[in-house]
């Protein structure tokens, strides 16, 4: 350990002198293959992660000692001009890193809102079309009952049962994949719905608390249902929950929502290794909320239950709240 740390250490401060000198180089001597430095120094950089912070840091230390150092013949302004061009030069690997992520960003939204579009599409399929169908075979058996022996017309009975288990299953399916409560009144009273309706299935306590009101740009309402519907099905499923607390609240520009239950918990590396089924349902989980500019933070431990927390930044439109909480 001591000797990954002074490797560390002094791979840093190789960084750092290596900088300097470069900078240095282009302030007193320019040239394209000095700035060209600037661009290595940055796509390093950003492949050992560093902060902005310490780049700036970093730069306004070289500067300092170009100012006090008595070799460069050049004028303050000079050099101020010639290390900000180096600076820039440095830092351009970031911004196109930046640029890259924007696109990613972009690109996953409208994956996700295609997915939803032919998620409607589906559930309206299984509402709709599915449930016409068994009307259909509804009044068929209605018409050939009445003619039947009182054994076959006590069997008709049986399966007009089995039909209506059936359009229910369809109905709690349909409603399940996209609840028409959730475009109608929002994404509480839909999560609402869920949590009652898996509370009656499973016989999981699921308590909600929410100090939000007002309704959500469509995007986020329907991330944030689907996030806490994949935090359910995993309490039920993995964890082997008896209890899970769904509290949402805002501070300041900022929604909170927190899922909670006192399952078996889980080593919280799993939500950044895509090794298995639970990694990858958490990974998705975090790319959803990252799409809509929130953060998702996973606390889990073996035996102590998992929270999953969101925050996701809010326009000020949708900034006004009637009650806060620490």
């Amino acid at each position: 350990m001591k000797m990954a740390t002074r490797h560390t250490a002094k791979s840093h401060a190789g960084f750092e002198d290596e900088y300097r000198s470069s900078l240095q180089v282009y302030v007193n001597e320019g040239g394209e293959a000095a700035l060209g430095r600037a661009y290595e120094f940055g796509r390093r950089a950003l492949a050992e992660q560093k902060s902005l912070i310490e780049i700036a840091s970093l730069h306004h230390q070289a500067v300092l000692a170009l100012f006090r150092s008595t070799e460069s013949k050049k004028s303050r302004e000079e050099v101020l001009q010639s290390s900000a061009d180096f600076l820039a030069e440095c830092l351009s690997p970031y911004e196109m890193a930046h640029l890259g992520f924007q696109d990613a960003v972009k690109a996953l939204r409208q994956l996700n809102e295609t997915l939803e579009e032919e998620i409607k599409r589906i559930a309206y399929a299984v509402h709709d079309e599915a449930g016409q169908l068994l009307v259909t075979v509804h009044l068929a058996l209605a018409e050939v009952a009445p003619g039947l022996p009182e054994p076959q017309q006590a069997q008709v009975a049986r399966i007009k049962e089995l039909l209506n288990q059936v359009e229910k299953h369809l109905r709690r399916y349909s409603h399940e994949l996209r609840p028409t409560i959730l475009d109608d009144l929002g994404w509480v009273p839909a999560i609402r719905f869920l949590a009652e309706g898996i509370s009656k299935r499973s016989g999981l306590p699921i308590c909600i608390d929410s100090a939000v009101s007002e309704r959500l740009p469509a995007t986020i309402e329907t991330t944030l249902y689907r996030i806490v519907q994949e935090a359910l099905t995993n309490a039920i499923k993995h964890a082997k929950a008896t209890s899970v607390w769904i509290n949402a609240w805002k501070e300041n520009h900022v929604l909170c929502c927190s899922i909670r239950d006192d399952g078996k918990g889980f080593d919280a590396s799993l939500a950044h290794a895509p090794s298995g089924g639970k990694g990858l349902g958490l990974i998705a989980m975090r790319e959803r909320v990252t799409a809509i500019g929130g953060t998702l933070h996973i606390e889990s431990r073996c035996g102590h239950g998992t929270e999953l927390s969101l925050r996701v930044p809010l326009e000020d439109g949708h900034a006004n709240s009637n009650r806060t909480r620490g």
